[in-house]
């Protein structure tokens, strides 16, 4: 059970800390599948969004020396999703939750990455350096 338990860890630890990895794992097998390159995007978009945000943390805690990395993410998701609800009530009258959470968890996609690639940089610049 150790064992099985261990090969999971690892090829957790492998997926997020390169996460560009599943992102086209996930696009070229379900465009291959389903021929729909939209569907495959999104698709790949919506499952890499978690490894970025817990590489994204990692990263952070690591540079900063601090421990609230994941927190402070959740944190201004929160308040990106508050804000697109407020918005979405005073445009329409009423709450779409399922298209609020997409768009968070889409932006959320996007600011990730170049939060990845920018603390990346950092991490390998201390490294460098010190």
């Amino acid at each position: 059970m150790q064992a099985i338990w261990d090969v999971i860890i690892h090829t957790y630890a492998f997926l997020a800390v390169i996460p560009v990895v599943p992102f086209l794992i996930i696009y070229f097998v379900h465009n291959t599948v389903t021929g729909d390159k939209k569907k495959a995007l999104r698709l790949s978009m919506d499952i890499t969004t978690p490894l970025l945000i817990l590489c994204v943390a990692a990263l952070f805690n690591d540079i900063f020396d601090k421990t609230f990395g994941f927190y402070g993410i959740l944190l201004f998701m929160l308040i990106g999703w508050g804000l697109l609800g407020n918005l979405q009530f005073r445009t329409k009258g009423k709450l779409d939750m399922k298209r609020i959470t997409r768009a968070v968890w889409r932006v959320g996609f996007f600011v990730m990455g170049v939060m990845y690639v920018l603390l990346m940089v950092i991490a390998i610049g201390q490294r460098l350096f010190t």
